[in-house]
């Protein structure tokens, strides 16, 4: 089999060590390698770094396993190139495995040219990255945070949440405050709604009836306070992602030049784009507001030309098609492994974009939920969103609705003849005038 590197290594990463075969390819095709295990803190893989130059390994191949390749990448990612590859993809023969055995199987294959590297954003990118990733973290505890307090005050006999869609509004907010100052006058609390709520008030008297104790109040006194601190934390993170994209948008390395030619757009933007442009295009997506093209843009960067297609981005993003068919039978669809908060972010756009109104993503949605499940309807919005995403980044353009009404265009004749037989069934006579001429013959 053909060298493709003559000097590489392989790296068997662990919690507390690191093996590293360093393996030297000869010109008369022998090879010479050496195994030596090295500590995780910081001197010790810099003495990994010196020791593999020293070898003259131009490529170092390590699995992603888990958090534990972070400290290896980051010492080696400026002096080697450094492969980081898909664990289920480089699977040694079963019964031969220890950690030297590891390192070689790696360098091996590394040797060969057999691996691929995942993609690894760029550090500022991965900065980013890791504060987005946070702040989804501190709003899904928000989420169970409340959800704690609505079990509180299920136990206490408040059936707030069957009245009121959000209990940590305004209203709901106000009512709790009094709940834990011990007011039990269920007419007085329902007096403190505000706006639409006001409406309600009779119902929320009945729902503010309870079995309170004093526990209760401490309980909800507790919660309140740490959805507060939450609150602050998340709107701190905030703050400090919209300062790392204006630092970002500042810096000519992750910037990306215009494109020399805009396919199928009526203008060329001159300007580079930026993570700060990015966003405001994304933004025009239905389903997608600053936060999530936030979320986007750390997961996959605004360098599209990092994936050779859109079917690569979905792919990468686990939102594509499964692909396992045997014996000409087409045994699963679903969808692959790929990068789960990013899958998670389209998920949510998707969910947002399906209730906005006459919108062509809207009009995806429910089509498909009406053959396949709302679930499958979701992931293939989530898809489209992704696509749309990956072609405006590409040409620096803002997203183009097709319209809600693009699907009964496409298919127009089949759609005029079905809702005319449906109509002829209910006894009715039709007689059509077209302002657009049909390609086909129309029933009736």
């Amino acid at each position: 089999m053909e060298v493709i590197y003559p000097r590489c290594a392989g790296l068997d990463v662990h919690k507390k060590t690191v093996v590293a075969c360093a393996m030297h390819t000869k010109k008369n095709g022998h090879k010479e390698q050496e195994t030596r295990t090295f500590g995780t803190t910081t001197g010790e893989l810099q003495e990994l770094r010196v020791w593999l130059q020293e070898k003259g390994c131009t490529r170092v191949a390590m699995e992603s396993t888990g958090v534990y390749w972070k400290p290896v990448y980051n010492i080696l990612e400026d002096h080697i190139t450094v492969l980081l590859v898909n664990a289920r993809h480089v699977k040694n023969v079963p019964g031969r495995k220890t950690d030297v055995s590891d390192a070689e199987w790696l360098a091996d294959l590394l040797r060969h040219g057999l691996l691929r590297g995942s993609f690894v954003p760029p550090r500022e990118q991965r900065n980013l990255r890791d504060l987005t990733r946070q702040r989804s973290k501190l709003v899904e505890e928000r989420s169970r945070q409340v959800n704690r307090l609505h079990k509180v005050l299920e136990d206490a006999n408040i059936k707030l949440t069957s009245v009121a869609t959000d209990v940590m509004g305004v209203s709901g907010r106000a009512m709790l405050e009094a709940l834990i100052k011990g007011e039990a006058n269920a007419t007085l609390m329902a007096e403190l709604a505000r706006g639409r709520m006001r409406t309600k008030r009779e119902a929320l008297a009945k729902a503010l009836t309870g079995r309170v104790k004093e526990h209760h109040r401490f309980l909800l006194e507790q919660h309140l306070i740490h959805i507060d601190f939450l609150d602050e934390q998340i709107d701190l993170f905030s703050r400090q992602i919209a300062a790392q994209i204006d630092r970002l948008s500042e810096m000519p390395e992750y910037q990306v030049p215009a494109p020399s030619s805009a396919t199928g757009a009526s203008e060329q933007s001159p300007e580079p784009l930026t993570y700060a442009r990015a966003i405001e295009l994304l933004d025009t997506i239905p389903g997608i507001n600053r936060w999530l093209a936030e979320v986007l843009l750390a997961e996959m960067g605004i360098d599209m030309s990092r994936f050779a297609s859109d079917k690569h981005l979905a792919s990468w993003a686990g939102v594509a098609p499964g692909n396992n068919e045997s014996a000409g039978k087409r045994r699963s669809g679903k969808t692959p492994p790929g990068n789960r908060h990013l899958r998670k972010g389209l998920v949510q756009g998707a969910r947002g974009a399906s209730r906005k109104k006459d919108t062509y993503l809207k009009s995806k949605y429910h089509r498909i939920a009406a053959r396949r499940g709302k679930k499958k309807a979701i992931v293939a919005v989530g898809h489209s969103i992704l696509v749309s995403a990956y072609h405006m980044l590409s040409r620096n353009e803002p997203y183009c609705d097709l319209g809600g009404n693009y699907f009964d265009q496409f298919k127009r004749d089949h759609v005029a003849n079905h809702l005319v037989r449906r109509l002829e069934k209910l006894g009715f006579e039709v007689l059509i005038e077209d302002q657009q001429p049909l390609t086909g013959n129309l029933v009736g």
